[in-house]
């Protein structure tokens, strides 16, 4: 007996979803300050927070909405840029309004999946590289005195690529009129959640 295109689409969405849940704990992740402690700890890190995690997993969702070459230019943009602000939060470079930054994020990658935005390319690229910057600069801070940074730096932005893959893994199910729907959907879910984590930095 052959598996629809659509059922195997949506076992794949389902298997993603329950990994993140898996994965993820209710704390914000840049407010562990001080925990972060090589690769292993700098791969967790980034699960670790709901603000991190759908503002990555977005701009998987983002990219497949957006299609080729959007689909491989802004999971690269990000964590490249993200690097860059992983660099200056290590030499203690401050960002103004970093944890105001990765709220906004979310809410704004958020209402991009909702209303399947098409800006240019360039601007959606800018878009997320700012958006990296701040998350880098987050996940930067995070290095305890006397650790390595390359090796924590080097797990958070393998673990960013991760999310990033299952936002387009979620993506894929775009396809189908009914999963470009619930991706909609998804994308005002995590617009809210964005809008809560701005004003709880705002606050």
């Amino acid at each position: 007996m052959k598996t629809s295109s659509s059922s195997i689409g949506w076992r794949v969405t389902a298997t993603v979803i329950v990994t993140i849940l898996f994965f993820t704990s209710p704390a914000e992740a840049h407010i562990q300050r001080g925990a972060a402690a090589g690769f292993t700890t700098g791969f967790c890190h980034p699960w670790s927070g709901w603000d991190h995690i759908l503002a990555m997993v977005a701009v998987g969702v983002w990219g497949v909405q957006l299609g080729p070459p959007a689909i491989w230019l802004l999971p690269v943009t990000f964590p490249v840029i993200m690097s860059l602000g992983g660099f200056l939060g290590l030499i203690g470079c401050p960002l103004p309004g970093t944890e105001v930054g990765i709220g906004f994020s979310a809410l704004s990658l958020g209402l991009m999946v909702a209303s399947e935005a098409r800006p240019p390319l360039w601007v959606a690229v800018f878009m997320v590289g700012i958006f990296g910057l701040y998350h880098g600069h987050a996940h930067g801070t995070e290095l305890p005195p006397n650790e390595s940074g390359l090796t924590y730096s080097i797990g958070f932005v393998v673990a960013t690529g991760c999310l990033h893959g299952v936002g387009i893994t979620l993506g894929l199910v775009h396809r189908w009129k009914a999963g470009a729907i619930a991706l909609r959907v998804a994308g005002v879910v995590i617009a809210l959640a964005g809008a809560c984590f701005t004003w709880k930095a705002i606050a």
